[in-house]
């Protein structure tokens, strides 16, 4: 593949941002379909279990013998409770996947992806893709680093383009210090209290201004980790002095490139946040953009504290805990759990004496896992409230329907686990820098073979691990029923259930039995029927629809049910290209008032489909209600993949 040279990307200057400077450099030229999407180089890529099979299986069919861009890793990280076999076979699965096409694998227990990406591989001005919508933690380090759909990462591995809109730069300039107590969790929650998870489709926000410097690597990587909430494309931070350090003290300076934005570059929007006027921050109940102000609550009692997961789970974040519950006990009504982001943070704890505090403390030390961020286990009890420092507090994602989730930042979660109610921190020690990170890589298998691979491996495939289904090409029309009406912020766990139900993430017809199980238990089997009478399953939904995890499930397990399309007032940037991707059209509402006059039940025909696909993506729904207009923005590319049924039919 070519490289575009050129000092633009997106708009013609001399003066580049850090975006822009890392586009430049990966642009695939024959591949760029025009102003409303670009197509970049992707260098490196990671999975994780619970998307991974797929994604693997996927890459499996598309015939390369081994990987094809620089670098591949498999973690597993999600589903480490291994309650039944399925888990394990999949784990199975996913070493001699990666034995055989040059993969490394990272065990269970060696810690969480992003975490585990950004201590050894992560590299500045660099792209990664991964099948998990926190990916773009890699942004703390400078990496343009973006959550897709497991086909996207298999393409990618195939040595293919990612396609994404051509972005909007929105500044995030940083000034001042923050205050003791406060801390990048609270900044982050402050970017969302101002924008929400909402309309921010096509953005990617960069982090400026004097106040970047004052933030480590962890504190930024925690900035843009929680970036995946707002719907922005990704979001990252300049590579400077602060990731060398960062860099050197991993064993890493030679990945080590230093990417500024130039003075003077433009952005097509930009927002201030003065560090020293912020104070500690709360996402309340049940939306991460529900933000409120921790003194809002203060004194509430609390059940249930957990401290960990992808967001804030480095050493800088654990040692903090450490240093406010130093000599202390937690109150004797609360739960608290804590899991590390990696192995390395676990020794660097054992080492210093934070284990032995934490443990001392009344706290339960968990995996190096996802686990109860996504509802894998430590669901809270009924009615509970609890104070969690991940990144998704959407109703039921914990495992518990009636709990209250608020996320807040480690140092809340300290102080509060204490006085076994909401408290604000004060007087917290600062954790400074480490100088040098103990090194540890035996958990990272098939290191001497990565990028070539074992051709002789033998794939090992349990009985849960089933083919890939392909969807079907496009009609002439589309005869339907609005199978389901749902309404704003329907996130992937609406549709496509973690938790208890994720081990099943290989084995598609078994999965698709749980699709919008936590609004109709029987969708599965009404939009079963509606195939069984050749009528297509039509989902009609509210203000931005699928907003969450990059779990492709949630399109693939709907097209495996007969659903054609999708009919919302809007649609998120990573689902809408999950649901092409399996040649289900994003449609979209042109007057939002007409979703009301549509219910579950309806009769839906879309004549002229196939044209409308074709041309400028404007149809009719004609109903017994009265006809209401759609639309669907497609470029050529997406054209060619809704008309052909999804990219592995294409293929």
């Amino acid at each position: 593949m070519k490289k575009n040279n050129s000092k633009a990307t997106c708009k013609t200057a001399t003066k580049l941002t850090v975006v822009e400077k890392i586009l430049a450099s990966h642009i695939v030229n024959e591949e760029s379909s025009g102003e409303s999407e670009i197509a970049i180089r992707i260098d490196q890529t990671l999975t994780q279990d619970a998307t991974g099979t797929m994604a693997y299986l996927q890459f499996e069919s598309m015939g390369v013998n081994s990987i094809k861009n620089d670098l591949a890793v498999s973690y597993v990280d999600h589903n480490t409770v291994q309650i039944g076999y399925e888990n394990a076979d999949d784990h199975d699965f996913l070493a001699s996947i990666a034995k055989k096409y040059g993969i490394i694998y990272s065990k269970a227990g060696n810690g969480i992806c992003h975490q585990l990406h950004l201590e050894r591989f992560g590299k500045p001005g660099t792209t990664l893709l991964g099948s998990d919508s926190h990916t773009p933690t890699g942004g703390g380090i400078g990496q343009l680093a973006i959550g897709a759909g497991g086909i996207d990462i298999a393409v990618a591995m195939a040595g293919g383009a990612f396609h994404i809109p051509t972005p909007k730069i929105r500044a995030i300039k940083l000034k001042g210090k923050l205050k003791n107590g406060v801390s990048a969790k609270d900044i982050i929650l402050k970017v969302l209290e101002k924008f929400g998870t909402k309309g921010n489709v096509g953005w990617i926000f960069e982090y400026t201004g004097p106040g970047v410097a004052a933030l480590d690597v962890p504190s930024r990587a925690t900035i843009t980790n929680m970036g995946a909430e707002l719907g922005v494309t990704t979001s990252v931070f300049p590579s400077d002095q602060t990731t060398r350090r960062f860099l050197a003290a991993q064993k890493r300076l030679k990945d080590w490139v230093e990417i500024t934005a130039d003075k003077g570059a433009k952005y097509d929007d930009e927002f201030e946040i003065d560090l020293s006027k912020l104070e500690p921050l709360a996402a309340a109940p049940h939306s991460p953009g529900n933000v409120i102000s921790v003194k809002s609550f203060e004194g509430a009692k609390v059940n249930q504290i957990m401290i960990g997961s992808c967001t804030n789970s480095s050493y800088r974040d654990i040692r903090t805990v450490a240093n406010i519950l130093k000599g202390k006990h937690v109150a004797e009504d609360v739960e608290v759990g804590i899991a590390c982001g990696s192995r390395q943070v676990v020794n660097m704890l054992a080492k210093d004496g934070s284990l032995g505090v934490l443990i001392k403390a009344g706290c339960r030390i968990l995996e190096n896992a996802c686990g109860f961020c996504i509802g894998a286990h430590m669901s809270p009890s009924t009615n509970a409230v609890s104070l969690r420092t991940n990144n998704r507090n959407f109703e039921g994602r914990s495992g518990t329907k009636s709990a209250k989730v608020y996320l807040v930042s480690p140092e809340t979660a300290a102080a509060s686990a204490l006085t076994g109610a909401v408290t604000r921190a004060k007087n917290v020690k600062a954790v400074p820098e480490p100088k040098n990170f103990p090194i540890d890589d035996e958990m990272f298998l098939y290191r001497a073979t990565a990028g070539k691979g074992v051709k002789n491996t033998k794939i090992i495939r349990g009985p849960n691990i089933a083919t890939v289904p392909k969807g079907e090409k496009l009609a002439e029309k589309i005869c339907g029923i609005a199978t389901i009406k749902v309404g704003d912020k329907i996130t992937t766990d609406h549709i496509m259930p973690a938790g208890a139900r994720l081990k099943f993430r290989s084995n598609i017809p078994e999965y698709s039995k749980y699709v919008f199980e936590p609004c109709d238990a029987k969708f599965h089997d009404k939009a079963l029927e509606n195939k069984g009478n050749n009528l297509f399953n039509i989902i009609i939904a509210g203000e931005s629809y699928g907003q969450g995890s990059s779990r492709e499930h949630a399109a693939l397990c709907p097209m495996f049910l007969g659903v054609k399309a999708i009919v919302a007032k809007s649609i998120e940037r990573i689902h809408r290209a999950n649901l092409i991707n399996f040649g289900i059209i994003p449609f979209e509402f042109s007057n939002p008032g007409d979703y009301e006059k549509i219910n579950e039940g309806d009769t839906i025909e879309i004549p002229g489909i196939k044209s409308a696909v074709e041309g400028d993506g404007e149809a009719t729904l004609v109903t017994s209600k009265g006809n209401f207009k759609v639309k669907t923005n497609l470029s050529a590319r997406e054209k060619k993949l809704i008309l052909a049924g999804g990219l592995l039919a294409s293929l």
